[in-house]
């Protein structure tokens, strides 16, 4: 299964790669419910060895814990009063098991590591070729909030995992009103977790109050008739949709569903087609770190996605997810901490899908 997957992952990324407190470790089975049979005995032969993962997850928090770099968000208000200490580790693996470091039971808004998760639902829906033609796939180069990349590639929004892109994807959702498109893309974010999600108002309430840039983009695509649904509405569920609070441990759930081959390893629920997961981890591998896709797949190799909320999901196809949570992020919009822990974690079981198998 490992082998299936990462291949046609790698075949996907190649052919589309061109031009949002406690310490110490603790395991679990399965989160909130044990995962079932069939679910767990689909588990690959070569999965790392358990102990071995509870040692590197309380490693990773332990050594850098201490780091003090980078600072929240602050041109989200609400965003910049989340406590800077929180800092949380998860891996899920396919077999349902839960690993955890530190505050990872702490709700955290998802922001733009909902991304991935809402392109899928329009690919797995509309079809790959829909997302292709009507948003693109190709990386920008540019920050995630850019207006000049609107301008600049005809093929715009160029990518679902910039905010352009984003909010073209929440606008290709198949939905009759602005509530059943909200109740669409948050089912499919619940599915992926496995459980109910609650929408963290005071986000959403500071984040819709200063959207003024991406209400600008919004406006940008629908001149260009880039944009498939009203302005606004569009711009507010999309808000909803990066307001949505999770867990490490639900964001860990929600990227081992991808490495389940879209199959959700604590539910048994299948929520993706299996032939669409290579071309969403492609995109989260070169455009999941914004401009900074580039170093981090020379340096990590494993499909990612980052939130300005602090989390980042990386994907390791066919074995786990492994999920940094940390609000201090770098200038790029990444959390300093949960890309050490998660580059720690990942280089450690040489789980870069680049290197010989």
């Amino acid at each position: 299964m490992i082998a299936r997957y990462r291949i046609g992952f790698l075949i996907a990324a190649l052919a589309l790669a061109p031009a949002c407190a406690t310490s110490g470790a603790s395991t679990s089975t399965g989160g909130a419910a044990a995962a079932p049979a069939a679910a767990r005995a689909a588990a690959p032969a070569s999965l790392p060895d358990k102990a071995e993962l509870e040692r590197l997850v309380a490693e990773a928090h332990a050594k850098f814990a201490g780091v003090a770099d980078g600072k929240n968000a602050n041109y989200i208000p609400a965003l910049d009063e989340v406590p800077s200490h929180l800092f949380g580790v998860a891996i899920v693996t396919v077999n349902g098991d839960v690993i955890t470091a530190g505050d990872s039971d702490y709700p955290f808004s998802i922001q733009s590591v909902s991304k991935p998760f809402t392109m899928a639902h329009v690919m797995n829906v509309e079809g790959y070729a829909a997302v292709q033609e009507k948003i693109g796939v190709e990386p920008t180069g540019l920050p995630f909030n850019s207006k000049i990349a609107i301008e600049l590639l005809k093929a715009r929004p160029v990518n679902p995992m910039v905010n352009a892109g984003a909010l073209a994807a929440v606008s290709m959702v198949d939905a009759g009103s602005e509530k059943q498109r909200w109740q669409i893309v948050n089912a499919n974010l619940e599915a992926f977790a496995g459980e109910k999600l609650k929408v963290l108002e005071d986000i959403y309430d500071s984040e819709y109050s200063t959207a003024f840039g991406n209400r600008a983009i919004a406006n940008l695509l629908f001149n260009y008739e880039r944009l498939y649904a009203d302005p606004e509405e569009t711009l507010r569920v999309y808000t909803r949709q990066c307001s949505v609070g999770v867990t490490a441990k639900q964001l860990g759930v929600m990227g081992a569903t991808l490495a389940n081959g879209g199959v959700n390893p604590v539910s048994g629920q299948r929520v993706l087609q299996e032939e669409i997961v290579p071309k969403v981890l492609a995109v989260m591998q070169t455009a999941g770190f914004y401009d900074e896709s580039g170093r981090w797949t020379a340096e990590v190799g494993l499909p990612s996605k980052t939130g300005v909320g602090g989390g980042i999901v990386t994907v390791v196809p066919g074995q786990m997810a492994i999920v940094g949570f940390s609000p201090p992020l770098n200038e790029a919009g990444n959390s300093v901490r949960a890309q050490l822990a998660i580059k720690h974690i990942a280089n450690a079981l040489h789980a870069s899908v680049f290197l010989p198998r």
